[in-house]
């Protein structure tokens, strides 16, 4: 059964590449990335079993362990999505029991580029045990290592999938959101305080915080190792049966979710459906303050989207964890000192959280998927389509960017720094939003008709990375005239920032409103081609 799920996961993967050379070269390039990080990470994990290695070495694998498996929950929340080619709804018909199924999507999963980037990574593991003790030291750190990867693998599944469970039930949505956002808010200080520690405290007591968290499902498969050297069997025992429990108890969380997903069900109680009454045109558009025509309509649907669909909900819960993440910790770490303007721009973090916000719509085709052939049958016109959405999306996006721009100041203890962050931060969400329609409209890619809002085909997470850097850092390279503006213009600049920042972010929404739409109007069909799902 295990084979036929391999099978089955790596002949969806080579239809899916059939006739996309893009995406193929995609995923040659993300794995070239997981062979070179992962060469570079196995040599870094064999430092500690250097005779002649640094005092700090033995920490390596407990520190290292758990950036990893921490890695593997937030990233695929925050960024990259998880692979699931294989979606479970569709098995929803056939009579497999759950386990089966289980381990059929596990092994489909460990059959991934970060897979097998993290094997590669932590096999400096097993082969530095190999070197300081032998055969049997070297089997138990591989042993560590497998099941390593086995937990990074299960637990991000459990986490996306818990989550999407959460996002799908509109009871628990602004929890949810509300529990991302102030663990974001925390992760800030927290680093800051980690780091200014780690500088303060010595060796001794770095390794005393290592050894607690190699009793720990995070570093306790990664520092079985160093215990098979030193001749700690007991230790070793403890560790591994630590880590295969807390790989069943993740499986047995994640199949709860997974069967809910398998059903298309929400777990979110009772719906509450009033009466539709009225004319049809009338109650489409409600109490929405937005004129009765097809901009209009357009507006009202987005609007609804932007709350009602995981993926989009999703998207906007990431940007309030990266966007609170940022400024905190630029405006807590090191060097927050200085001069009161460029504390306040810090570097350029308005300019970063600005941009990063307009990389929402940069696959907003791909949301719709084939549903976006009735704008193509209709003959919408590009301009028209894309200032909807953007004004749709604007909606929800412009109040998080005024609480970022006051939190921001808060933390700086000035208020009077509010105009200038304001006019840096909307300058670039300007910018940003201009290149992400761009990308939306000539790197749209498809995404799978799956309950989970964090899942992606394989080879789309390269895709979406490299895509969204590439519109992020160009946002904030066009935005540099602003905060060039305020770095350099003095009490000057200060003032002109609220003005010019406004009319720079207009001006540059304007502009990509006119190139991307006109680029639109000639590339429907091959847009709608790129969001269709392929199995």
């Amino acid at each position: 059964m295990a084979l036929t799920f391999a099978r089955l996961k790596l002949r969806v993967l080579r239809n899916g590449f059939r006739g996309r050379p893009g995406k193929i070269a995609l995923f040659v390039i993300g794995l070239l990335c997981a062979l070179g990080y992962g060469s570079m990470a196995a040599l870094f994990f064999l430092v500690p079993y250097l005779p002649d290695g640094p005092d700090w070495a033995a920490v390596i694998p407990a520190f290292g362990g758990t950036a990893l498996v921490l890695g593997w929950i937030l990233m695929p929340l925050v960024w990259f999505g998880v692979d699931e080619t294989l979606e479970p709804g569709r098995f929803a018909m056939l009579p497999l029991p759950r386990t089966v199924l289980l381990r059929g999507l596990l092994i489909a999963a460990l059959l991934g580029v970060p897979a097998f980037g993290t094997l590669l990574a932590t096999s400096g593991l097993a082969i530095g045990a190999g070197i300081a003790g032998g055969p049997l030291p070297a089997v138990v750190a591989a042993v560590g290592v497998l099941l390593g990867l086995l937990l990074c693998v299960v637990v991000s599944r459990a986490v996306t999938s818990g989550f999407s469970r959460a996002l799908r039930s509109r009871r628990t949505r602004d929890l949810a959101a509300v529990v991302l956002a102030v663990l974001a808010a925390s992760l800030g200080p927290l680093q800051f305080l980690l780091t200014s520690g780690a500088q303060q405290v010595g060796t001794q007591r770095l390794a005393a915080l290592a050894d607690v968290l190699g009793w720990t499902p995070l570093a306790a498969p990664y520092v079985v190792g160093l215990d098979a050297v030193q001749g700690r069997w007991a230790a070793v025992a403890v560790r591994l049966a630590v880590t295969v429990v807390t790989i069943l108890l993740l499986a047995w969380w994640w199949s709860r979710s997974l069967e809910s997903a398998m059903v298309g069900t929400a777990g979110g109680g009772e719906v509450r459906v009033r009466a539709a009454t009225g004319a049809p045109v009338a109650r489409f558009f409600g109490r929405a303050r937005q004129p009765r025509t097809a901009y209009g309509a357009m507006v009202v649907r987005e609007l609804r989207y932007w709350v009602r669909d995981v993926r989009r909900r999703a998207s906007l819960i990431t940007f309030a964890v990266i966007g609170v993440f940022l400024p905190v910790v630029m405006n807590l770490g090191p060097g927050a000192g200085g001069n009161a303007v460029a504390q306040g721009v810090n570097g350029g973090s308005m300019v970063l959280v600005g941009a990063l916000a307009g990389l929402g719509i940069a696959n907003q085709f791909g949301y719709d998927g084939t549903a976006y052939a009735m704008h193509v049958v209709s003959g919408v016109p590009g301009r028209l389509e894309l200032r909807a959405r953007t004004v749709a999306y604007s909606w929800y996006i412009v109040p998080l960017l005024l609480g970022l721009a006051v939190l921001n100041a808060v933390l700086r203890g000035d208020l009077l720094l509010l105009p200038v962050m304001v006019g840096t931060l909307f300058a670039a969400y300007g910018t940003g939003l201009a290149c992400a329609m761009h990308v939306s409209v000539w790197a749209a890619y498809s995404l799978p008709e799956n309950q989970n809002p964090f899942a992606i085909n394989t080879g789309t997470g390269v895709a979406k990375s490299f895509l969204a850097m590439a519109a992020w850092l160009a946002g904030m390279v066009l935005a540099l005239p602003v905060l060039l503006l305020v770095l350099l213009g003095g009490s000057v600049g200060a003032v002109l920032a609220l003005p010019v920042g406004l009319a720079y972010a207009a001006g540059a929404i304007w502009l990509g409103l006119l190139t991307a739409g006109d680029i639109l109007d000639h590339r429907q069909p091959e847009l709608l081609a790129a969001i269709t799902p392929r199995t």
